[in-house]
């Protein structure tokens, strides 16, 4: 579980990521958001090169990037915007951005995703929500690590879902070799896992400065839900009960990433899950919000951590 005061702040649902950054200069730092070329990536980016940051775009598809960096810069007037390649399930496409990767990095954004895709296996025979979810931005922040730990005082933002209460982390049959597919138990899962290394990763690299929160960024339509039909999102939202949160825009979706990422109210703060902008509680059966205790579980978190380095070692190494 969390320790500490629980954190609170100004912010609501309906807060914009604009919002929560006003007044917050970031002149000179480094970021790197990781599906930055759509969705609430290009909101989150937007927010913190409005806010001075030097931002990468980390995509999968270059071009989109390229476009995206170009909005950002014109609507920001920051020209510091890069687009650098980036394919999360591909092992060697991790390793080169990281070995391109040059200098401090102060805040690393977790944000790229799939979301209940067809079933689907890496080349490593991974399966796919798993692999790109959490074991390539493991692989990615690992792989950063010397330049987050030369950033003395970085950030990391792991991009989860309210989706991890449908699943804890199988351990005994994470790829769903021994138990039939299911989109959304498989999406469920990998956004546990992006929990667990919150928890896991700000022990382990609290002594270097490293800070690093999850959370839940909110019902917002976009291309994440390429997979997902209109039908889809009727009957979860039927079955989510009359307190189903109501759908936000990419600006607000992308708000408490920002805050995660840039606010002074969470110094100090890691291990945590947010969601509308403040420190969720403890999920209360039979709601879609909060947070469930296996997903802080401290010794989930680090049996995770140690399958994940076993299975990343090329990188990790």
């Amino acid at each position: 579980m969390t320790i500490g005061t629980p954190v609170s702040t100004p912010f609501t649902a309906a807060s914009t990521a604009l919002e929560v950054v006003a007044g917050i200069d970031l002149t000179g730092r480094r970021v790197v958001v990781t599906g930055g070329g759509s969705g609430i990536g290009v909101e989150t980016a937007r927010a913190l090169a409005s806010a001075g940051a030097d931002v990468t775009l980390a995509v999968r598809k270059p071009e989109q990037g390229d476009r995206a960096a170009a909005e950002i810069i014109g609507t920001t007037g920051n020209d510091r915007v890069t687009v650098a390649p980036l394919d999360l399930a591909d092992p060697a496409s991790v390793a080169a951005f990281v070995a391109n990767w040059d200098g401090p990095l102060h805040i690393l954004v977790n944000n790229a995703g799939m979301m209940a895709s067809p079933e689907m296996r890496t080349p490593q025979g991974w399966e796919m929500q798993f692999a790109t979810n959490h074991l390539g931005h493991f692989a990615l922040a690992t792989g950063l690590h010397p330049a987050l730990a030369a950033a003395q005082g970085a950030r990391i933002v792991s991009v989860s879902s309210a989706a991890h209460l449908r699943s804890p982390v199988v351990f005994d049959d994470i790829n769903f070799e021994r138990r039939a597919y299911e989109p959304w138990a498989a999406y469920g899962q990998s956004k546990t896992a992006n929990i667990l290394f919150a928890v896991e990763a700000s022990r382990r690299w609290a002594d270097d400065g490293i800070l690093v929160n999850a959370l839940h960024p909110g019902a917002i339509r976009t291309n994440l839900q390429r997979y997902v039909t209109e039908d889809d999102l009727a009957r979860m939202r039927a079955q989510s009960g009359p307190a189903t949160p109501s759908w936000k825009n990419p600006e607000q979706g992308a708000a408490t990433s920002v805050l995660v990422a840039t606010s002074p109210l969470l110094d100090g703060v890691g291990g945590r899950y947010f969601e509308d902008c403040q420190q969720a509680g403890p999920n209360q059966p039979g709601t879609r919000t909060g947070v469930a205790d296996y997903a802080l579980d401290p010794e989930a978190a680090h049996r995770l951590w140690n399958l994940s380095t076993q299975s990343t070692t090329p990188l990790t190494s």
